[in-house]
């Protein structure tokens, strides 16, 4: 297994296949111009099962398929088997904001889709479409439905929180996914890219989510799955199942970060703050090795350094403060989540 220079092991990989989305969120992709890349320089399934193995070979055990919204990219059911012939034990999950999933779930799960996260910030379906800019909540919860009827589980929400905007919907996001059976992922508002004009202002604490929540409801702490999870996980002490709280501002967890990275384009990302990836599409279509990408990719692993939110924090904290705009970074709809 493959550790890079704090020891960390590659264990998770995220791969976007596409940086196109149906939806114009906020906090992800909030530009009204963006420029998609080229068509012909989005790796193939193939060539994405083909990185995904050699990940596999070098210690990952987790994969998840991101985007853009990934339910865009034409016969997704297909790289789901693909992945999910390269290792039984392998964990592969998709993200997605739901609105395409309906027409979709049932040619996903025979693939052999087994769970997924959705994007869900708000039930309230004016202030949804206020926030996805041209989402339709009531195609979102349909899917969600249709995917926990096809039996895939555990079926999860995520809900990033930006003060002001939706932090009041934090209970009733709770006692909905309680309701039915759903776990529920709280994100803090984050700097991820540049368009999105975060400011610290914005963010809503894990100790302030938690302490909404556990007024109503009250919480027993359960910790990281596996030590290394983003989400510190809690349960309801009544046994109304459980949730978690992703605080990558406030309580950084980049000790214990296992995620890579694989760009819709072929690059190797090792933060979600980076500022570039490393190609990997172009080695293999010059006619690269299966070793020769080995090589790269356990270089670049080997040589990772990233600990940008210990960093933040850090600045935060200091009489400067820390000034988002002078950390160019790749955006999240380029870099998948």
């Amino acid at each position: 297994m493959v550790r890079d220079a704090y020891n960390r092991p590659v264990k998770d990989l995220r791969i976007s296949v596409t940086d196109r989305c149906n939806f114009r969120c906020t906090y992800c992709m909030p530009m009204e111009e963006y420029v998609w890349i080229d068509r012909r320089e989005i790796l193939t399934f193939e060539e994405i099962t083909r990185l995904a193995r050699l990940f596999v070979g070098l210690g990952v055990e987790k994969i998840r398929i991101t985007g853009g919204e990934p339910l865009v990219r034409k016969d997704l059911h297909r790289l789901v088997r693909m992945l999910n012939s390269l290792d039984g034990e392998l964990d592969l999950c998709l993200t997605t904001n739901s609105s395409l999933l309906c027409d979709q779930i049932e040619d996903l799960a025979a693939a052999g889709l087994k769970r997924i996260n959705v994007s869900i910030d708000t039930l309230d379906p004016e202030k949804f479409k206020q926030i996805t800019k041209r989402g339709d909540l009531e195609k979102v919860l349909e899917g969600l439905f249709a995917a926990k009827s096809a039996g895939l589980g555990p079926i999860k929400i995520n809900a990033v929180i930006e003060r002001g905007l939706n932090d009041d919907d934090i209970v009733p996001l709770v006692e909905f996914a309680r309701e039915h059976g759903f776990s529920m992922r709280f994100i803090e508002y984050m700097d991820v890219g540049n368009a999105n004009n975060w400011i610290s202002e914005r963010i809503v604490s894990k100790k302030e989510i938690l302490e909404k929540i556990n007024a109503r409801y009250p919480l027993r702490e359960v910790g990281r799955e596996n030590g290394s999870a983003p989400s510190v996980d809690y349960e309801f002490i009544d046994g109304g199942g459980e949730l978690g709280v992703i605080a990558s501002v406030t309580e950084p967890f980049c000790s214990s970060c296992t995620r890579a990275r694989l760009t819709a384009d072929g690059k190797l990302v090792t933060c979600l703050f980076s500022t570039h990836g490393h190609d990997l599409k172009s080695l293999m279509r010059s006619g690269a090795t299966d070793e020769q990408l080995v090589e790269l990719i356990s270089s670049v692993w080997s040589n990772r350094t990233d600990k940008y939110s210990d960093e933040r924090l850090a600045a935060m904290k200091s009489p400067e403060g820390y000034q988002p705009k002078q950390h160019q970074k790749i955006e999240m709809i380029t870099l998948g989540g």
